[in-house]
């Protein structure tokens, strides 16, 4: 099995460019199946889930081309089938992405239950609701099959604002015939992204950034040329490794204008840092304290839909809280499992209160120091990574594949920045 070995302790000091957004890469490789005409996407991250992502489209009929680092052709003239067996989707989460623009091409899906990280439950139900909504049936036997003569433009309200199940509604929707309008939309950079990639393919849609979308179905789609968004779960991650290694970094192409909430956040912490152009500076020898709210009260860090606090990186602040002085709850409201993982960070110094599956009181500073863990998830992965990096003491984490799913190149762009990790094979 593939580990990584930390020798924790050590600042993480130099420059680094942010990767592009894996979110927006999936929704936006899988809506190439949209036109037989060619689409060039870059900035993709070369991660793991994009290897699968591709992989897929190969099974389905698309020609992918690598063109360079992070640039990818693709050209799907035919579709040879709309089957996705469990052997890719039960690699990949994003694998659901693939109903949208399957079912506007093909009129028909069949997908095995699609994988991804263990974090509690992931229902598939606004998804199914969205493309019900638009004319097509559903049937389950073990796998899911959708199927429509046509799809027709409705009004869709989202029984939770998805980012998935909005994507794919708009795939679908985009060559429905007439207008759809999803409200309870989802409303994130990466869905901001789909869109307008979409718009470059000649689709019509309005309200981009907001929680109601509008799209006017055409006939058919053509070629784009499209550059993906910053991933600031990326930068929010690097951020996080920058405050607890007291560490200095530079982040290239951080995505400021998408950091407002970020930002609020890490300043709860104690943790700030300036910005020129589109690059931010994390300086080293910050206080870190926590910020009580007025009157003295504990504060809190909890997630919400966009433009609240992104969800995947509550992982990251309850790490950075454990070397911040003072007392802060941590709410995660939408996975029941992601917050196990502070179990590991318990054994390794951490002073943690697990509340519930949701809630999590953290006290610091404290010293953390060098265990054996395992990478549960892609986010939490990287907390514990980031957790052995400012542990004193040695540290091995198995199950570095979650990790490597959502982080490209990760021990090398950790090693120029003067960080001690290395691969191993366990």
């Amino acid at each position: 099995m593939y580990q990584y070995t930390i020798e924790g302790g050590f600042p993480a000091k130099g420059t680094i460019k942010a990767s592009g957004n894996k979110n927006a890469a999936l929704p936006c490789l899988a809506a190439a199946l949209l036109t037989n005409e060619e689409v060039i996407l870059r900035n993709i991250p070369e991660i793991q889930d994009v290897k699968v992502m591709i992989e897929i489209l190969r099974y389905l009929g698309a020609d992918v081309t690598r063109e360079s680092h992070g640039t990818y052709r693709i050209v799907t003239a035919d579709i040879k089938t709309s089957e996705i067996p469990s052997d890719f989707a039960g690699r990949i989460r994003a694998s659901i992405l693939f109903a949208g623009p399957l079912l506007a091409r093909t009129g028909r899906i069949t997908l095995a239950p699609p994988g991804g990280d263990v974090i509690g439950r992931r229902r598939l139900d606004t998804h199914f609701l969205a493309l019900t909504g638009l004319g097509a049936r559903l049937e389950t036997d073990g796998v899911y099959k959708l199927v429509a003569n046509k799809l027709v433009g409705d009004v869709l309200f989202l029984d939770e604002a998805s980012v998935t199940a909005t994507e794919n509604a708009v795939m679908a929707a985009v060559l429905s015939e007439g207008r759809t309008t999803i409200e309870n939309a989802a409303s994130e950079p990466h869905v901001q992204d789909l869109c307008n990639m979409l718009i470059a393919m000649g689709a019509r849609i309005t309200g981009i950034g907001s929680n109601i979308l509008h799209i006017d179905g055409v006939k058919s789609l053509k070629g784009a040329d499209f550059r993906i968004g910053t991933d600031f779960m990326e930068v929010g991650s690097l951020i996080g490794l920058a405050s607890v290694t007291h560490g200095e970094i530079e982040i290239q192409s951080a995505g400021v204008e998408h950091l407002k909430m970020t930002r609020l956040a890490f300043n709860r912490l104690g943790v700030h840092w300036e910005h020129s152009g589109d690059s931010i500076l994390v300086r080293s020898g910050q206080p870190m304290t926590v910020v009580t709210d007025f009157g003295g009260m504990v504060p809190k860090i909890d997630d919400a839909p966009w433009p609240g606090f992104p969800a995947d990186l509550i992982s990251i602040m309850v790490v950075v809280a454990t070397q911040a002085k003072g007392t802060i709850l941590v709410h995660e409201k939408m996975y029941e499992s992601r917050m196990y993982f502070v179990d590991r960070l318990i054994s390794m110094g951490a002073r943690i209160i697990l509340c519930d599956p949701h809630r999590a009181v953290v006290s610091g500073p404290c010293d953390l120091r060098g265990s054996e863990l395992t990478s549960p998830d892609v986010r939490a992965g990287m907390a514990l990574l980031i957790a052995a990096l400012c542990a004193q003491g040695t540290s091995v984490i198995s199950n570095v594949y979650q990790i490597e799913r959502g982080y490209e190149d990760l021990c090398g762009r950790l090693q120029s920045l003067g960080l001690r990790v290395q691969p191993r094979s366990g």
